[in-house]
């Protein structure tokens, strides 16, 4: 038997190597992964503060009190979902709070002039907040106006055009009307209807992010500009109709408010509403410098701040220091994501 031969006998003879079992991953870790680290520290410091506030006033465990809360965070919450993505795609919306109060003075005065047509009143609003986020984007993209800017811009002059319609004042009665009573404290299924307007509108947007191309598009554009231009992507396209999205989910935010005041509310309801929306989007995880961010974490943080403006409430500390907790959580949050990050802090030497 030649050389070769022996050696391919041998080769032929030795029993095969069995393949690298494969890594074994736990159902914890698995749920970690799924849920994620950030939201699940928000549901730790959600459970903290159920448990703080549960004990010092048992009334905060009540089931009244909470579902109080899950109505509390409704005109929030839509904004703040909308705001996330905004946020995804690298911009930013201050005018969220000003287009709700907008839509909500809009919706009382059509419906009064419509001789009490609720939809009429409806449809107006959600129009005119396509407005809105229509001339954000256009002096964005085409004015060529930094985003932070622009809307801090619009958040004076549309809360001041809500005034000027309005006379500064509430308009309309709107509590004597089926639909909009239904929207206020109408309940399916047992649950409250603004809830379930917040939990639809939600699902639609983590659809669009998650499972479609326009999402996807979305946190390109957000994470790197440049690259989503070369790769064909109209920047200028998507980022118009993210402010038309935002736009429109403010009207509808503002139709709830209108719905749970009874009239349409030019400043009172809807002042303050978009830092709370930012700081939600921020402590749900949504990078600021954007492509970063989901639903599923806003809302969480959403739930958080209703919590804890709730407890509060409760618990009898003075109202001004539901603003101070807003101000500290948005810093913190972004303190936590500046030091994930590993970028360079302002000012410090590397």
């Amino acid at each position: 038997m030649t050389e070769q031969q022996l050696s391919l006998s041998t080769e032929s003879a030795a029993p095969e190597k069995p393949a690298p079992a494969r890594p074994t991953v736990s159902l914890g870790a698995r749920l970690v992964h799924a849920v994620g680290t950030g939201n699940l520290s928000l549901i730790g410091a959600l459970a903290v503060i159920v448990a703080i506030f549960g004990w010092l006033n048992p009334g905060y465990l009540d089931p009244k009190n909470l579902a109080g809360i899950g109505e509390a965070v409704t005109v929030f919450g839509l904004l703040a979902v909308v705001q996330t993505v905004v946020i995804i795609c690298g911009a930013l919306d201050i005018s969220v709070g000003s287009q709700a109060g907008v839509a909500s003075v809009v919706s009382a005065m059509a419906f009064t002039s419509a001789s009490g047509n609720a939809f009429v009143g409806i449809l107006a609003a959600v129009g005119v907040g396509l407005v809105l986020g229509l001339v954000n984007g256009v002096i964005i993209v085409y004015g060529r106006v930094n985003p932070v800017i622009a809307t801090l811009a619009t958040l004076a002059a549309y809360k001041g055009v809500a005034q000027l319609i309005s006379g500064g004042k509430a308009q309309g009665f709107v509590l004597d009307n089926d639909v909009f009573i239904f929207l206020a404290r109408g309940k399916i299924a047992g649950l409250p209807v603004p809830v379930l307007i917040l939990a639809l509108v939600a699902l639609a947007v983590h659809c669009l992010l998650k499972y479609t191309d326009i999402g996807r598009n979305i946190y390109a554009i957000g994470g790197n500009d440049t690259a989503a231009r070369l790769s064909g992507i109209n920047i200028n396209k998507y980022l118009i109709a993210v402010y038309v999205l935002a736009g429109a989910v403010a009207a509808i935010a503002g139709i709830i408010l209108t719905a749970r005041t009874g009239s349409g509310q030019p400043v009172s309801g809807s002042e303050g509403l978009e830092l709370k929306a930012i700081t939600a989007a921020a402590l749900g995880g949504c990078a600021l410098k954007g492509g970063k961010g989901t639903v599923g974490g806003t809302l969480l943080a959403v739930v958080l701040l209703g919590a804890l403006d709730n407890g509060l409430n409760v618990v009898g500390v003075n109202t001004f220091w539901q603003n101070v907790a807003q101000g500290s959580l948005l810093v913190a949050a972004v303190v936590i994501q500046q030091r994930r990050s590993g970028e360079r802090a302002v000012g410090l030497p590397t």
